[in-house]
């Protein structure tokens, strides 16, 4: 993989608020980065701004490389069994679905219809989505969220598997989590 996502003076606004401003960072092939800060503070948006989702107030981002993303919505259809759900986007992405459920301890799960799910399992399930698609940049939203810590420790394998292989990972989370680098951004470091 030839990945790399780099942001220069970014600024975010929402609504009559600036988030943050002046933001730059570069993450080449292999590197990974954790965006921290309380709720409400721009780390999704700054995510988003990323994704190309939502347009910086000021600043550029560049990317190299497909982009892959997990938020709170995880994309599975509830009325399908977890199994299906995953299926219909090996379907279009070609994903190799099957060894990312075995990865992400999910195997015992793929007849359960998603709605039956915990939240953690649905996590689980949509970061198995994103492991099977051949994206190099993962931009993740508060991924230990409603993680044990067993699943905490199945996350941060998968995202250092990932950047071993060459991914970039960007994190938005609160919450401490082990990355290949340790980078770190306070986003309240960039608050005007």
């Amino acid at each position: 993989m030839d990945a790399r996502l780099s942001a220069t003076d970014l600024a975010c606004r929402r609504g009559d608020r600036v988030l943050f401003a002046g933001m730059s960072f570069a993450l080449a092939a292999s590197e990974a980065l954790q965006v921290t800060g309380p709720n409400g503070c721009g780390k999704t948006s700054l995510l988003r701004i990323a994704a190309g989702l939502l347009r910086p107030m000021a600043g550029a981002v560049e990317c190299s490389g497909s982009i892959g993303m997990v938020d709170e919505r995880h994309a599975l259809d509830p009325e399908l069994p977890l199994g299906d759900a995953l299926e219909f986007w090996a379907g279009l992405d070609g994903a190799d679905i099957a060894l990312a459920a075995q990865q992400l301890e999910l195997d015992e799960l793929l007849d359960v219809p998603v709605r039956f799910l915990s939240t953690g399992q649905k996590k689980r399930a949509a970061l198995a989505r994103l492991a099977g698609q051949d994206a190099a940049i993962w931009l993740l939203d508060e991924p230990l969220n409603g993680l044990d810590t067993s699943g905490t420790a199945l996350v941060e394998r998968l995202v250092a598997k990932h950047c071993a292989g060459g991914g970039i990972a960007l994190v938005a989370s609160h919450q401490a989590i082990a990355l290949p680098g340790g980078q770190t951004i306070a986003i309240g470091d960039y608050a005007p």
